[in-house]
């Protein structure tokens, strides 16, 4: 039986004139709300909105779901005379200090984690695919581990932040490894061990509550899920639609290991974060490390590796042909950074490169 998987993505709001983002979110939730119900939410910051598609059972249907949640939250940010923008971090505006959501968990945040909240304006894709239980999903994040930073160059989504281009593909994930549980997770032994992890982090005050669990792959808190959280959100629905179906694929190859009893790699965290700089700075066009070996390797060359890992999977589920043509489009025509700079080298305005990112039916 295939896996069913789905995605949460999150949206900013911005001004249809200036571009840059605008405190909007509540409103346009609350008139998205109509067609989508409680898929349709609020974030830590008024900039920002999310959806969630329901759980499918395979990427036809998934695509299907994404197009019709991304023109619902379209629509209704019309409705509010404001727009939506489908990029890692805000291209234009004041950022500083972000304006808060109301409601009281959003006040324990500002309490808990200070200036960190006021700087949290980014804009991410989780993958979420279904899970026999909770230790079957802490055995595959740790066979998930050494993939992460090819995943990563992969989504890249984030090369401008308030106005200025950041050097990097992907500055959203540097501005996220502030955070003091965030980036790559650690290797778990069982999920036991995990458990015994989150524990201690809860009782020294680093995470909040369970929701505050920002490692780039955990079991849901919520859902009977793996969580695969470090993506930018995509350019376009096909986009996330591909991106969403390789990582199913690779939550297959990965729980059949753990059925198997192969024992996971166990990079250490340190090359892992090292290989995500590299990653988020130069996006597939860079040089990383294949962290398996610790050998240098082209973030183009570890893509190709990652096909080839998952294509028995891609081949069972029917998405071989969806996928692979979805990582050659960003092989050859470039991710979603590159297209974001190509928008701005067209004018030099990044005006240009906003209405680039507005989300529409697409």
């Amino acid at each position: 039986m295939p896996l069913r998987f789905g995605i949460e993505e999150e949206y900013f709001v911005v001004d249809p004139v200036s571009r840059e983002v605008v405190p909007r979110a509540a409103a346009v939730v609350r008139r998205a709300e109509a067609a989508l119900g409680e898929r349709a939410s609020t974030e830590l910051v008024d900039f920002l909105a999310e959806a969630k598609t329901p759980p499918c059972d395979d990427l036809d249907k998934l695509d299907e779901q994404i197009r019709a949640m991304r023109a619902a939250m379209a629509a209704a940010a019309a409705a509010e005379g404001v727009r939506l923008a489908a990029t890692g971090t805000p291209v234009l505006g004041e950022l500083f200090p972000a304006p808060i959501s109301a409601g009281a968990r959003y006040a324990e945040s500002r309490a808990t984690y200070r200036g960190l909240d006021d700087e949290q304006c980014i804009c991410s894709c989780h993958v979420h695919v279904e899970m026999p239980d909770r230790e079957h999903a802490v055995q595959v994040s740790n066979h998930l581990r050494p993939w992460l930073p090819t995943l990563l160059a992969l989504a890249a989504n984030s090369p401008y932040w308030a106005g200025r281009d950041t050097g990097h593909a992907c500055w959203r994930v540097m501005a996220w490894a502030r955070w003091p549980v965030a980036g790559p997770p650690p290797f778990f032994e069982s999920s036991a061990h995990y458990e015994d992890v989150v524990a201690t982090l809860l009782g020294c005050g680093a995470l909040m509550d369970t929701g505050t669990i920002f490692w780039d792959v955990r079991p849901s808190a919520r859902l009977p899920t793996v969580e695969i959280r470090l993506a930018d959100v995509a350019p376009t629905a096909t986009d996330a639609a591909v991106f969403a179906a390789l990582i199913r694929a690779l939550v297959r190859v990965s729980s059949a290991a753990v059925d198997a009893g192969e024992r996971a790699p166990d990079p250490p965290q340190e090359l892992l974060r090292a290989a995500y700089w590299l990653a988020a700075r130069d996006g597939l066009a860079g040089k990383g490390v294949d962290v398996r070996t610790g050998r240098p390797a082209g973030f183009r060359e570890l893509a190709g590796d990652l096909l080839a890992h998952v294509l028995p999977a891609l081949r069972d589920a029917g998405d071989l042909g969806a996928v692979t043509r979805g990582v050659h489009r960003l092989l050859t025509g470039g991710t979603g950074a590159e297209r974001q700079r190509g928008a701005y080298r067209r004018r030099g305005r990044l005006t240009d490169v906003v209405d680039a990112a507005i989300l529409r039916d697409r």
